[in-house]
């Protein structure tokens, strides 16, 4: 079977547009050319991929079956390309970043900082994600050179541990009959409201986790899909939120609690394959820099809580 990294360009373009005549357009060839290519593509792989109706295309059951092995092919080619560029010293380019919503505001700024000194002319695109299953599946799919996220399970490639992340209780200014600082007992807070997350957020299952553990559902204010918001939410006096600790900022001038028993979450930066030594150079800058609970934190509340 001979199949071309251009034909499946061809394919997933068609059906990006919804029709021959505009993915011909973008793809800057004729549409008889482009039908060709597709009817080739087609007899390769045994049988339809699209159904051309009068106005539109419509994926068959085995055009849904090989759009994503297609897009994960042709973002496979494109990181081995960028990363054979680099490795040859091409120090241009984009280093594809996949993360975390709340990890691209709390833990990747310091990093990348230290790491763009090194590497000025080389552009990050960060590809980031509500869920930590998400970010795992974009990362075997081809979709980013290497991620920081939560520690993924039975990883096949290279992961080094850069820390352990801690959630914080935020709240309004005198919300709550307990000093800022304050070690809480999750149990305690089972009447209160809480800015709760979106059910496509990972950090839904980490509030509904660490107050299941404590024999209570959490009472629903409002719903987010950024801790950023959840913070803001919270200051206000909606809601308490449950968040990382990294992405408070040092003038926030709410409550800050530590749950009883902590909520902790450990995080790593991993890859497919052995990093070519751009990459590795991210890992090494994001593994020395990386703070995961800053210190303005560790003033209020003490130490972490292991």
């Amino acid at each position: 079977m001979t199949v071309s990294l251009r034909q499946l360009e061809y394919f997933i373009t068609v059906v990006d547009e919804g029709s021959f005549t505009r993915a011909a357009e973008v793809l800057g060839m004729s549409q008889p050319g482009l039908s060709h290519q597709i009817q080739a593509l087609e007899r390769e792989l045994g049988g339809p991929l699209l159904e051309r109706l009068p106005r539109q295309v419509r994926l068959t059951p085995a055009g849904r079956t090989a759009l994503p092995h297609a897009r994960a092919s042709l973002a496979h080619a494109q990181r081995a390309s960028s990363a054979a560029r680099r490795a040859s010293g091409v120090e241009t380019g984009e280093l594809h970043v996949g993360t975390l919503y709340s990890i691209s505001t709390g833990v990747l700024p310091g990093a990348l900082r230290t790491w763009r000194r090194s590497y000025p002319e080389l552009q990050v695109h960060l590809v980031e994600f509500p869920h930590t299953n998400e970010l795992i599946a974009a990362m075997e799919a081809g979709a980013a050179d290497v991620a920081v996220g939560p520690t993924p399970p039975d990883w096949d490639g290279p992961c080094r541990t850069i820390g352990v992340e801690e959630f914080v209780i935020a709240a309004a200014p005198d919300a709550l009959p307990y000093p800022d600082g304050a070690q809480v007992p999750m149990v305690e807070l089972a009447r209160q409201e809480w800015v709760h997350y979106t059910a496509r957020s990972g950090l839904s299952d980490i509030l509904n986790d660490a107050c299941g553990q404590a024999g209570f559902s959490p009472r629903l204010s409002v719903r987010t899909e950024q801790s950023a918001s959840a913070l803001s939410l919270a200051r206000a006096g909606i809601g308490l939120a449950l968040l990382p600790g990294n992405i408070v900022p040092p003038h926030f001038d709410g409550t800050l609690l530590r749950p009883d028993p902590p909520v902790l979450r450990p995080l790593s930066v991993y890859t497919r394959v052995r990093p070519d030594p751009i990459t590795a150079a991210f890992v090494s800058a994001i593994s020395v820099e990386t703070l995961v609970t800053p210190t303005h934190i560790t003033d209020r509340l003490g130490p972490p809580t292991q």
